[in-house]
């Protein structure tokens, strides 16, 4: 059997691949619901691990600002970290209290709390994607979000230099831009998968989303293809990644430069486009 090129063989698959296997399998038959609300998973970098809290925490609430702002409301956020973050008076955004002893890097330990709060916490059907605490969101992410109820990839997205305030676009590659990247490919805010708390397969749909959100977003088209879901390429710009701001996770990894490279080649410099682009984002 293969899939997207890659074959599986019975007994050498990795336990995400196994889970999505199985919950492909055992959801045939089920009839979800349509999302009605989208859920952001914020895994925030403790204090201990940066030079500036108060940079994180400013990135957040512009982050958060973004949700304020959009067309449609049907949102809630849940940032995990070991301590509360400044946050603004908004029922929709809860603090998850993280106090797992990690050494090093821990955004996986985190993110693998917040599944385990999403499975106790949801009801009905929804969509969840996780979303780095320096990203902005367009202000119809979240229509565009829930007018595909199968579940979402971000194939376009903008990335914006922060120190040197410039802005590039990114995309798929093609044959007039070998050298492009999708959205997906740089970023780790790029995919919205549904869930339906009504449905028996549950318990097996948060399961496949923990042990997919331990892997590199890269993986993510060929793991939710696995999983049975037909995640929808989204050509809009509705993400953009901030790096080069201080307090960047990759940055941490040495992962940032090739980025910087990026917006060197794939730079915005139409100012038409620039003007909309600084609208939609709020970024002045």
């Amino acid at each position: 059997m293969k899939l997207l090129g890659k074959p599986l063989q019975l007994g050498t698959n990795t336990p995400v691949e196994t889970t999505a296997m199985a919950l492909c399998s055992e959801k045939q038959g089920e009839t979800w619901n349509a999302p009605d609300h989208v859920t952001f998973l914020i895994p925030l970098v403790g204090p201990d691990m940066v030079q500036d809290w108060s940079v994180v925490e400013r990135l957040l609430n512009t982050t958060v600002a973004s949700f304020a702002t959009q067309t449609n409301q049907n949102w809630r956020a849940v940032i995990c970290c070991q301590v509360a973050p400044d946050l603004p008076d908004d029922a929709r955004v809860s603090y998850l209290q993280f106090d797992r002893d990690v050494v090093g890097n821990d955004k996986w330990s985190k993110l693998s709390v917040l599944y385990e709060h999403l499975a106790g916490s949801a009801k009905g059907a929804g969509l969840c994607i996780t979303f780095d605490a320096d990203d902005i969101a367009h202000p119809e992410l979240v229509t565009t979000l829930l007018a595909n109820p199968t579940g979402s990839l971000m194939t376009h997205g903008i990335l914006h230099d922060v120190q040197r305030d410039r802005l590039a676009q990114a995309s798929p590659q093609s044959l007039f831009q070998p050298s492009a990247k999708a959205f997906w490919k740089l970023c780790g805010s790029c995919a919205a998968l549904p869930y339906d708390a009504n449905q028996d397969t549950f318990a097996l749909q948060m399961k496949f989303m923990s042990h997919l959100s331990q892997h590199e977003h890269r993986m993510v088209p060929y793991l939710s293809a696995l999983g049975g879901h037909s995640l929808i390429k989204q050509k809009r710009s509705l993400v953009l990644y901030l790096l080069n701001h201080g307090e960047n996770f990759g940055a941490r990894r040495g992962r940032v430069s090739f980025k910087t490279r990026f917006v060197d080649r794939f730079e915005i410099k139409d100012e038409t486009k620039l003007k909309v682009i600084r609208s939609h984002f709020n970024l002045g």
